[in-house]
């Protein structure tokens, strides 16, 4: 009689920024894919932050619009271009995404809140609820109370997490991933690294997360 053995558990490390429209559309695909794959129970996500644009104040008085064809140098006609097409990639995955009353915002606030949201076991929860604020609510991610009220929507202690915020809490591990980034190469987001050494950069399409997955599932349990 064979003795059976647990499958070795898949870990994934998602590279992404709550004001970064791939990064949600990614979400998506990536969730297919695993969704895809039949391997839910054997993967475990860890999301780390990465920040776009560090330079953007906390409010940025003016539209999405004017920030990209400012930030991009790019003509205002070529903006909106880029916009329809991202919104129609965001609607093939069932989001909404709403340009025209996008806040624009500095995101480090709300990364700590989800480094607070990753070490209270909801991590997805929140990297979720911070995402739809931003890109199809209309909500400024760069305002505290707004954070605090998403926290307690996904079942966060509001006032835990605002004396915490006070604190300056979350700083150094924002920061930490952030450098992490940097130093293996990291240039754009959403990236994917599975089992700490396979790197998949973008939104890819569903099949190439389920495919990857599984062969790199396998080829992990193979080596047990």
């Amino acid at each position: 009689m064979t003795e059976t053995t647990e499958n070795q558990r898949l870990r994934v490390d998602i590279f992404s920024d709550i004001a970064c429209p791939w990064c949600f559309i990614g979400k998506r695909r990536f969730e297919s894919g695993v969704e895809a794959s039949g391997l839910g129970e054997d993967i475990d996500v860890y999301w780390h932050a990465y920040q776009l644009d560090p330079s953007l104040p906390e409010h940025y008085e003016g539209s999405e619009h004017d920030y990209l064809a400012k930030a991009k140098g790019m003509a205002p006609e070529q903006v909106s271009a880029m916009m329809e097409h991202v919104t129609a990639q965001a609607a093939g995955e069932g989001l909404n995404y709403d340009f025209a009353n996008l806040v624009v915002a500095n995101s480090f606030t709300a990364l700590r809140v989800l480094e607070h949201a990753k070490q209270h076991s909801l991590g997805n929860e929140m990297k979720e609820a911070l995402l739809s604020a931003h890109f199809e609510k209309g909500l400024d991610t760069g305002d505290t109370q707004t954070l605090l009220k998403l926290a307690a929507q996904v079942g966060l202690d509001a006032e835990q997490l605002a004396a915490d915020l006070e604190e300056g809490r979350y700083t150094d591990e924002v920061n930490a991933d952030i450098a992490q980034a940097k130093q293996i190469g990291v240039t754009g987001v959403p990236f994917f690294i599975l089992d700490g050494k396979y790197g998949i950069s973008g939104a890819q399409p569903s099949e190439v997360f389920a495919n990857a997955l599984t062969q790199v599932h396998a080829e992990v349990n193979a080596a047990q």
